[in-house]
């Protein structure tokens, strides 16, 4: 019987590091988190769509194809002017990976 190695071209994400900690803000102060990441897949990966938990989060990422190998940069902005103390969120990042639903995070302590 002859088995063959066959490859499926997908784009692959790998974030350095998903979770993230922006320590302790005044309540007000719009936090910036920078999530990078590369395309460890073979070819071009394609963000479609970056869901946040509540309307105090906005997320910039990518809006055109980043190549196999290249790294690019997801922002997070959270706006503090309506929550205080501890919080925690997730972003859910929608792609054309293999995996197509990965999930970033960051956590913080807002002051009064």
């Amino acid at each position: 019987m002859l088995f063959s190695t066959y490859t499926h071209a997908q784009p692959r994400l790998k974030f350095n590091d998903p979770k993230k900690s922006f320590g302790f803000v005044k309540k007000g102060v719009i936090v910036k988190v920078e999530y990078p990441f590369i395309n460890t897949g073979n070819e071009p990966l394609e963000i479609y769509d970056a869901k946040a938990e509540c309307s105090c989060t906005t997320v910039d990422f990518p809006k055109y194809p980043v190549k196999p190998n290249e790294t690019d940069t997801i922002t997070v902005y959270f706006d503090t002017k309506s929550v205080y103390d501890r919080q925690d969120r997730l972003i859910e990042i929608i792609t054309n990976a293999k995996t197509p639903k990965q999930k970033i995070r960051f956590k913080g302590v807002v002051l009064q």
